[in-house]
């Protein structure tokens, strides 16, 4: 096969995807082999790919590579989320382009406009994780609605339904308007918003005195039905047992006593809304209140809002605020900072609201997850920083809201037969239903035409947490072959914004579900941000094409642009420049492949340099493996890259192929040159998880090869002896060769003019390597002398001196004068550096480290004058 001049990545990753799916390296069955299974965090069904997604999933991509030429049965389990929020706001912007409003519309109309969306959009992410290079088991594809993946969530809210763990309840909920539905806790997010403090007057009823209250949403007055005052606040004492008159609609409301009122907050006088506010609904109904709900579910107001009706709330909250002051009742307005809890999904503003909801209770079901991960540690979380957070949210857990106002999800499987509060039945069919039905009614009349199914869906969390279960179908057949034998899996990548909604829950459910852990580790990247440390988004334009990226860089530029520098926890500050790195990185390669495949090669005898080089290298490589072996261990997934990134920038492709080099227009000896691919093939084994598509290309081109040799199912390099002595000589004989190229440089010797070299041997100096020296430095001798040698540059390695006689072309005059600068120069970075040390405040604050680094300083200055005085010696 001819070797292009140069690596086209689109040309070889359509290549090598195709040819990988072809023969399916990518799909697993159940067999004899150690099971090494990873599940995608589904991406939403309607998602393009962007920053994250890369991240996340070029490391799962890693780890499932890597355990495929470790020879295990590598299973990544591929799919998406239903994301019922976001995909039914989009249908129902797509309806209203079409003049469509979905209350106009029955649920089966919607929900086909619903699954037309999702066959048009759906899965576009999946194909982009191709492009990525992403070995997924693409045959075991899963969306959350499918027919079994839904059937697995209506059949575990029954059971839990029947367990007595969910159960139906009155509760002030996080209502979204934007996407008319009730949110968790969890999916509202806190921030604090510059607003005002409004304080206004109360007038009490039959008389002329007035009480002043302050709030934050003076809209919210219309829902007013009391006032409560602190029974030890004397400032208020006179008005015990009185009434006062709500401001514009006149309802006279009761003025109530609680202890629960700050007296040092505003002016120590609480108006009750218990409609819209949790804490008023305590106080509500510990008073017994009336309750009035004074917004529609798209947060405009109702007819309670009397002229305000159908405004919205920001724009009534202008108005009322106008109309309060105009009529006398606002008295001033101040500054305030307040938390505000906005929609993860909508951004809306949320408003606290009365709803009847679904609950799971949560108190008991998360023990068994606390205990697994703090505890026990049968799941461990990387950073492990993380476990403090993991806490925190699970010690502090409430109940789950469960249920959506939506009509896109799993629709809840309860069913109604009457209008009183417990003429409900839960089932996971409507025939199994009616049967209940009729027992719990009494009834045995009743016909399915008399129930009346929820309307609500369920939250797509409650789908998702059942993900690693229900992709092997162990919700609905508990003891099939392929849960047996992939569960649990063995690693989970994710982001740590979603470690309680998602990795959290699916612990849960695991032990509930199977009395086992889901996974064994997860590994929690960071952020992807950019150099300004701002999240990437679309609203900041800062987030790149991922796919243009792509081809731009190559996905294996692109990958290693992003491991690089993304660390276990951390954010990654992403600059395309790091791609441009990972694009060099190939090219490296590839140049390096070219170079070799272009030598002759003869049966001569192997030269004492390439033999002692090939030692060295495969020792540097095993010491490589040991350490990369590490990394992964911990989930340093950077630290890996790194490694082996040295390792074939540095050590293969900048010394070993030039230590094994032939001369000009001459051939090498086939043991080097064998040894060398071997060396070479290894190295795309370590460089394959990361960079598939270059690696699979170049192993092709080494040699003809059958589907079952590709590099994608070949084996992973096993650690073999390090011999530390080879590694040390040398890591001694590169500076050597670093002091004669400095020389050749700062003298202009060109690297055809050979040259000597003398060595003080002041200790026992091994000559092993001066093979290798000589031949990288072009040095005719190297001389062994227990003197200096007079009229030579000098340098020093460790505590050795190297002397190179001086040449005709040297300006002996030019050079005396050169070492008398740079001598200067030195005694007067010694002078400072002595200086700083002597003084004793600098050392008694400075920390030991800046101390150490001083130190350090002075001893290198002290030896440079040192080299620098004996070479002014040798000349002058």
């Amino acid at each position: 096969m001819e070797i292009p001049s140069k690596y086209e990545p689109q040309k070889a990753e359509n290549r090598w995807y195709d040819y990988w799916m072809e023969h399916k390296y990518f799909h697993s069955v159940p067999d004899e082999r150690e099971p090494y299974t990873i599940v995608i965090p589904p991406p939403n069904v309607t998602g393009v790919l962007h920053m994250g997604h890369m991240l996340n999933n070029t490391i799962q991509d890693v780890l499932i590579r890597r355990a495929r030429l470790m020879g295990k049965n590598a299973c990544w389990v591929p799919g998406t989320d239903h994301a019922s929020i976001a995909t039914e706001a989009k249908v129902v912007a797509r309806l209203k382009e079409r003049g469509i409003n979905k209350a106009d519309i029955t649920r089966e109309e919607f929900l086909g406009h619903a699954w037309d969306w999702t066959n048009e959009y759906g899965g576009v992410i999946l194909e982009q994780l191709k492009k990525l290079g992403c070995s997924c088991d693409w045959d075991r594809t899963k969306f959350t609605m499918d027919d079994n993946m839904s059937a697995s969530v209506i059949k575990v809210f029954v059971d839990l339904f029947n367990k007595g763990q969910i159960y139906r309840g009155y509760r002030m909920v996080n209502w979204d308007p934007e996407a008319k539905t009730t949110l968790s806790d969890e999916e509202v997010i806190y921030e604090e918003k510059q607003g005002l403090l409004y304080y206004l007057e109360y007038g009490i009823e039959g008389s002329d005195e007035t009480v002043t209250i302050a709030t934050t949403r003076p809209e919210t007055i219309l829902g007013d039905t009391a006032i409560c005052i602190n029974p030890n606040d004397e400032r208020y004492s006179h008005l015990k047992g009185k009434k006062a008159i709500v401001p514009i609609c006149n309802r006279v409301i009761p003025i109530i006593e609680d202890e629960y009122v700050d007296v040092e907050f505003g002016t120590g006088c609480l108006k009750v809304t218990p409609a819209h506010d949790i804490n008023d609904k305590a106080l509500g109904e510990k008073h017994n209140l009336e309750t009035i709900d004074i917004f529609n579910d798209d947060a405009s107001l109702n007819s309670y809002g009397l002229h305000f009706e159908g405004k919205d709330r920001f724009v009534v909250r202008k108005e009322i605020s106008k109309e309060l002051e105009e009529k006398g009742f606002l008295i001033k307005k101040e500054q305030h900072l307040n938390k505000v809890g906005t929609s993860e999904r909508t951004k809306a503003v949320i408003e606290p609201r009365l709803s009847d909801q679904w609950f799971l209770r949560m108190e008991d079901l998360v023990k068994p997850a606390i205990k697994s991960v703090l505890e026990d540690e049968e799941i461990k979380l990387f950073p492990k920083k993380f476990e403090n957070t993991y806490r925190h949210w699970m010690e502090n857990i409430r109940d789950w809201n469960i249920s959506r106002q939506l009509w896109w999800g799993q629709q809840i499987p309860a069913y109604y037969f009457g209008d009183g509060q417990d003429d409900f039945v839960v089932a996971e069919t409507k025939e199994e239903a009616l049967l209940l039905a009729q027992k719990k009614s009494g009834n045995s009349n009743l016909t399915s035409i008399d129930l009346r199914q929820d309307e609500d869906a369920l939250d797509t969390w409650f789908s998702s947490w059942l993900w690693p279960i229900s992709v092997f179908n162990g919700i609905l057949e508990p003891e099939n072959k392929e849960i047996e034998y992939y569960y649990p899996t063995n690693d989970l990548v994710t982001g740590p914004d979603i470690l309680f909604f998602w990795v959290a829950r699916m612990i849960v459910a695991g032990y509930e579900y199977r009395s086992e852990k889901p996974f064994e580790n997860v590994y929690l990247t960071g952020l992807v941000r950019d150099k300004q440390r701002r999240k990437m988004s679309k609203s900041l334009g800062n987030s790149p094409d991922a796919l243009q990226l792509i081809k731009d860089y190559g996905a294996d530029g692109v990958r290693v642009g992003l491991l690089l520098s993304s660390a276990a926890g951390n954010d990654l500050m992403f600059d395309e420049a790091l791609c441009q790195q990972g694009k060099n990185f190939a090219n490296k390669i590839w140049n390096g492949f070219r170079l070799v495949k272009r030598w002759e090669v003869a049966d001569l005898p192997q030269p004492e340099s390439s033999k002692l080089g090939i030692e060295w290298y495969h020792s540097k490589f095993n010491k490589t493996l040991l350490e990369i072996e590490d990394h992964f261990s911990k989930y340093r997934i950077s630290d890996a890259l790194m490694s082996i990134y040295k390792l074939v920038w540095d050590d293969y492709s900048s010394w070993l192929l030039e230590i094994i080099k032939p001369a000009y227009q001459k051939p090498i000896d086939r043991i080097t040159f064998d040894a060398v691919i071997e060396i070479f093939e290894n190295n795309l084994k370590l460089l394959h998880p990361f960079m598939p598509f270059l690696t699979e290309e170049i192993w092709q081109h080494i040699a003809e090869r059958s589907p079952k040799e590709a590099l994608v199912v070949a084996k992973w390099p096993k650690p073999n002896t390090v011999n530390e002595s080879l590694i040390e000589g040398f890591d001694f004989a590169a500076d050597v060769i670093a002091g004669v190229r400095t020389i050749r440089k700062e003298k202009n010797i060109p690297m055809k003019e050979s040259l000597e070299l003398s060595v003080l041997n002041e200790g026992q100096i091994a000559n092993d390597w001066d093979v290798i020296i000589s031949k990288l430095t072009n040095v005719s001798t190297i001389s062994y002398r227990e003197s200096p040698l007079d009229g030579a540059l000098t340098f020093r390695v460790k505590s050795n001196e190297y002397f190179i006689p001086m040449s005709g072309a040297i300006d002996i005059d030019a050079e005396i004068k050169k070492i008398h600068e740079e001598l200067k120069y030195t005694k007067g970075f010694l002078i400072s550096v002595q200086k700083k040390l002597s003084n004793e405040r600098f050392v008694s604050n400075a920390p030991e480290q800046v101390i150490a680094l001083e130190r350090q300083k002075e001893a290198d200055a002290v030896a440079k004058i040192e080299t620098l005085e004996k070479s002014l010696a040798s000349l002058e």
